[in-house]
């Protein structure tokens, strides 16, 4: 009898239609009077994926049979969190790099996303400034979106430069340093850019590439002779 009343949960538990949630609530019900292991099964049964995931969304959650209101309650349960506007984690993941979590997920979560100046100067350690919300560029063709805690930065030349690294679990993309530096240049204060260049220049982070510095810099429109020139001599 144990065997056939969790078939049954898990049977309706994947039907489709409105009516899920509530088949879901009243089989456990009743199958927790004599049988309570059924109800941690359950919760086990849609965790295995989503647990390993660094984030899922509302629309993944449902591919694996789990629906919006149960969603809901296992939040409240404290079994996932929620970490953006339609995404979520489980409680138990733990990120390889949390203080690049935030910004991983936001770039994984749009569409084309990139991770561009402030964000990316800081990635690369060339920047001190303060990273309080994530910076990220879409194609200059895509509607502006509205995404908590990120800055979207249309731009045009988009396929320059652009790279993918590991994030936080995540695999993301982002401008690599010489195109950072010359888009500080184009889009940042004055100040954030020559400081970045300097350090860039120092051979701190690595050997400056030169040559491919400037040739981003004539494709985008920037000169930066007078700054390379000062601070190679």
């Amino acid at each position: 009898m144990t065997a056939s009343c969790g078939l049954f949960a898990v049977k309706k538990r994947w039907s489709l239609g409105s009516s899920r949630f509530y088949e879901e609530i009243r089989v456990k019900k009743q199958c927790n009077k004599n049988y309570p292991s059924l109800h941690i099964g359950c919760i086990m049964l849609h965790m295995t994926k989503l647990e390993k995931f660094p984030f899922f969304t509302i629309k993944q959650a449902e591919a694996e049979g789990l629906s919006r209101r149960m969603l809901s309650y296992y939040v409240q349960k404290g079994l996932f969190e929620k970490v953006g506007r339609g995404i979520y984690r489980s409680t138990s993941y733990v990120s390889s790099d949390d203080k690049w979590y935030g910004l991983a997920v936001a770039a994984s979560s749009i569409k084309n996303g990139v991770i561009c100046l402030v964000s990316a100067l800081n990635y690369y350690e060339i920047s001190d400034d303060f990273m309080n919300e994530y910076w990220i560029a879409i194609p200059h063709s895509k509607s502006k979106l509205n995404f908590p805690l990120v800055r979207i930065v249309r731009m045009r030349n988009f396929e320059v430069g652009v790279k993918e690294i590991k994030l936080a679990d995540m695999k993301v993309k982002i401008f690599d340093i010489e195109r950072t530096i010359v888009d500080s240049f184009r889009l940042l204060d004055l100040e954030t850019a020559i400081k970045a260049l300097k350090i860039y220049l120092s051979g701190k982070k690595g050997r400056p590439n030169i040559r491919k510095l400037n040739t981003y810099a004539k494709e985008l429109r920037v000169d930066l002779s007078k700054y390379t020139t000062a601070f190679t001599v």
